[in-house]
């Protein structure tokens, strides 16, 4: 059985399609579940990282949803930056 994650819960592989691992419901039929980390929706009317909201600068987000190696910020100016804990993230004013 092949197993992954997505928005921090375990999905498997089931033939042709993903299954969320806890309920079976086919991540395809809601694939913006809330976070699996704090639990939280994404806002409404958005695909915004519930973990993160709207971010000034930034294009899209993710803060890994308990997962280190799968956060990201991808900002406006094309820096990309990878691999980190939301707790570690500093503000800069």
């Amino acid at each position: 059985m092949v197993r992954s994650k997505w928005r921090g819960h375990t999905i498997i592989e089931v033939g042709d399609h993903w299954e969320y691992e806890d309920t079976g419901e086919l991540v395809i039929d809601n694939p913006r579940r809330d976070c699996g980390k704090c639990l939280k929706p994404s806002p409404p009317g958005t695909d915004h990282d519930p973990c993160l909201g709207t971010l000034p600068g930034v294009l899209n987000a993710c803060c890994g949803h308990g997962t280190r190696e799968d956060s990201y910020i991808h900002f406006e100016n094309g820096l990309v930056i990878r691999g980190f804990a939301v707790s570690e993230v500093k503000h800069v004013s």
